[in-house]
């Protein structure tokens, strides 16, 4: 079975643009119930110890020049997962992906898909379905020029407004 975000971004030629907007995906993910249980990733130890196999995509994806771009829409306070996943995020800097964060109060009035997404080179997007507890039930490619645009008009909006990685604090 073939992975459409990894197929995406095999394809990708200059940009690849990922919005979340859950608090929440997958509670029973393991590396989620160890964070829970108190393990971290240290950056200053070996990279080995927190490096994980979809980061090597990453490098390679932005070493061929493609601009990874990650925004989150979160509530806050925020909730143990986001908690989790900002915890997680300097590996994803450290491969090359930008990241930033908006708070879902400075997002409310911009118009935004209703679920989770990746958009490639500006024609190509991939939407998640999610069921209530955030595990995926479904992926959806969309090519309409219309679908393209309001994607890529909401995620720029988002970009625009949202805080890089290294100034976000969660609250």
């Amino acid at each position: 079975m073939t992975n459409p975000v990894l197929d995406g971004l095999a394809r990708a030629r200059h940009s690849a643009v990922h919005l979340e907007i859950r608090d929440a995906y997958q509670p029973s993910d393991p590396e989620f119930i160890a964070w829970q249980t108190g393990k971290r990733f240290d950056p200053a130890a070996d990279r080995s110890s927190w490096w994980r196999p979809f980061l090597d995509v990453v490098t390679e994806t932005t070493a061929r020049g493609v601009v990874m771009r990650r925004a989150r829409i979160v509530s806050e306070p925020v909730t143990d997962y986001i908690k989790y996943e900002y915890d997680v995020t300097f590996p994803h800097v450290a491969a090359g992906e930008l990241i930033r964060w908006l708070p879902r109060r400075k997002a409310a009035d911009i118009p935004l898909p209703g679920t989770d997404l990746w958009m490639f080179d500006g024609s190509s997007v991939l939407f998640t379905y999610f069921s209530g507890v955030g595990k995926v039930v479904d992926r959806e490619w969309r090519t309409e020029p219309a679908v393209v645009s309001m994607v890529s008009s909401a995620f720029e909006a988002v970009w625009g407004r949202a805080i890089p990685h290294e100034e976000y604090k969660p609250v």
